[in-house]
């Protein structure tokens, strides 16, 4: 795999769908020491020149609030063999700390985020596209106990962000972005079935 252009994976889905679990399932089964994995939400735009109230009441479920140009040009790079420098965002504090983290090229580029394939020059990058399906009531309940375990966000505030921007972004973005995906797998990393056949195609796409 040393000379062949690498595998580009999207796994996409709403927020608390189960997608990190798919993506450590993959990692997991497929081998890390195979994958260079990004997350789109590491690609926050720096909203460093707000002040706290005002970064609280960015609509970070909107695709304009994600600094995709860069995730293309990383995925670009990791292509051609070329480490990249990703960018920590701190979600206690909604900006980016200015400091990054190096992913190395791998015979497989895993990226995951809900809004992936809501963005066209995004989405044509992925040679496979799986999007991981799950009821609204389970998204809601994951993404609530996240954020307060997580992020130290309080109950009031994580209600009423899902009200405002989560739950109007999902019907606008990410649910009609499923159209897209080559797989699309019920109940996320719960699903074994699905799991197999992926990790299977993926195994014979490798070799």
């Amino acid at each position: 795999m040393t000379q062949s252009v690498p595998l580009v994976i999207g796994i996409a889905g709403g927020s608390g769908s189960g997608k990190t679990t798919v993506v450590q399932e993959i990692l997991h089964r497929v081998g890390q020491d195979q994958i260079a994995f990004l997350q789109h939400d590491s690609y926050y735009k720096n909203r460093n020149d707000l002040p706290p109230a005002l970064r609280v009441e960015v609509n970070f479920d909107h695709p304009y609030s994600l600094e995709s140009e860069l995730l293309i040009e990383h995925i670009a790079a990791l292509r051609e063999r070329r480490p990249v420098e990703v960018p920590i965002y701190d979600f206690a504090t909604d900006s980016r700390t200015g400091k990054t983290f190096t992913v190395a090229p791998r015979a497989v580029i895993l990226v995951e985020g809900i809004l992936i394939f809501a963005e066209p020059e995004l989405r044509k990058l992925f040679d496979v596209k799986i999007f991981v399906d799950t009821d609204a009531d389970i998204r809601f309940i994951r993404r609530l106990q996240r954020d307060i375990t997580e992020r130290g966000r309080s109950t009031e505030s994580v209600i009423k962000q899902y009200q405002s921007t989560v739950r109007p972004m999902h019907l606008e973005f990410v649910e009609p972005s499923k159209r897209y995906a080559d797989v699309i797998i019920p109940e996320g990393g719960f699903n074994t079935v699905a799991l197999d056949m992926v990790v299977a195609r993926i195994a014979s796409l490798l070799n």
